[in-house]
């Protein structure tokens, strides 16, 4: 099933590749040094399982079957980084942006971003980066008009991988944000 979804996720990501070339960048100064933060900035477990609450129906909002924005770059829930980097690649921009505006019009939905890296770097170093690319999106989706309070975001660092491997195709995938709707 993972490998399905990795699939299709990759198609969608080469249909997006002539996207705007719109950058987010994290604000300055941000270190992110938590190992897993909420918008409340109180610590959590870290216990969730990243694709087991999904959940199903939708707050009366048309054509939302799961829960989450309806659509090619609604059913995209993984914004993927480059190498030591927290900013939202361009061909994922307009994914985020998609969130963002079903976020905003359905204020009731909460969403949990959880950060993943590449096993490269320390365990301390990977956290924080994690953690960055998390703060990134949850900043992406507050210009968007997402309130702050339907936002919690985690870093698992490199403890959660999609692949196992260690080369290129498999850091790639595991360089991350999942965007995990958690009513």
């Amino acid at each position: 099933m993972r490998k399905i979804l990795t699939v299709v996720l990759m198609a969608s990501v080469l249909a997006l590749g002539a996207c705007s070339g719109k950058k987010v960048k994290p604000a300055p100064g941000a270190s992110g040094q938590a190992i897993a933060s909420t918008d409340a900035g109180a610590q959590t477990s870290g216990v969730a399982s990243s694709g087991a609450d999904l959940g199903t129906g939708g707050s009366g909002s048309g054509g939302v079957g799961a829960l989450g924005p309806s659509g090619a770059l609604g059913s995209q829930r993984v914004i993927y980084f480059d190498f030591d980097s927290s900013d939202i690649r361009p061909e994922f921009v307009d994914v985020v942006a998609a969130h963002g505006r079903f976020l905003a019009g359905n204020a009731s939905i909460r969403v949990r971003l959880e950060g993943n890296t590449d096993e490269r770097g320390s365990r301390e170093y990977n956290i924080g980066l994690g953690e960055r690319r998390a703060q990134t999106v949850k900043r992406a989706l507050a210009l968007q008009g997402v309130k702050e309070s339907q936002i919690a975001t985690v870093s698992y660092g490199e403890e959660r991988p999609a692949a196992a491997g260690s080369d290129e195709p498999a850091y790639s995938k595991n360089r991350r944000v999942e965007i995990v709707y958690i009513n």
